[in-house]
């Protein structure tokens, strides 16, 4: 049972930081790189899109390594799992109080009515990514090292 935990718990973390990876190293250069009224209505459609699925993601993969750090804990590698779980959690701390603001404004602007400094609210919003996906590649790497 643990052993199906562990593999359910890594893929899901996984590909939560494969998305997340593709956010901020495939689909922001691309909408970076569309006319301006495009991009910029790009990016507030991925933040209503992401902002409604992220945050179960982020909770959910949180949930599992919790779990598996205490279905696990007499196991090798516990240890690791927990600093995964620190991560995670440092992850969620991170959007909620820098990303998810952000966001929150972001998926309501339209060409008509975006502040003077959209872009460089954008441009805040993808350094604090950048630094997100670090920590959450961090956590998965975590992962994976504790199953060896």
């Amino acid at each position: 049972m643990l052993s199906t935990l562990e593999v359910v718990t890594v893929v899901v973390v996984g590909v939560m930081v494969g998305v997340e990876f593709a956010v901020a190293f495939v689909m922001n250069p691309i909408l970076n790189a569309l006319p301006e009224e495009s991009g910029q209505l790009g990016h507030a459609h991925g933040g209503r899109m992401l902002g409604a699925v992220m945050p179960v993601w982020y909770i959910g993969s949180l949930a599992l390594v919790a779990v598996w750090a205490v279905a696990g804990r007499d196991h090798d590698g516990t240890g690791l799992v927990i600093t995964a779980g620190a991560l995670l959690l440092l992850s969620v701390i991170m959007s909620i109080l820098l990303l998810v603001p952000i966001n929150n404004r972001n998926k309501t602007w339209t060409p008509e009515n975006r502040p003077a400094d959209w872009k460089q609210q954008l441009n805040r919003w993808l350094r604090w990514h950048y630094v997100r996906v670090a920590v959450i590649v961090a956590a998965f790497a975590l992962l994976a090292a504790s199953l060896v």
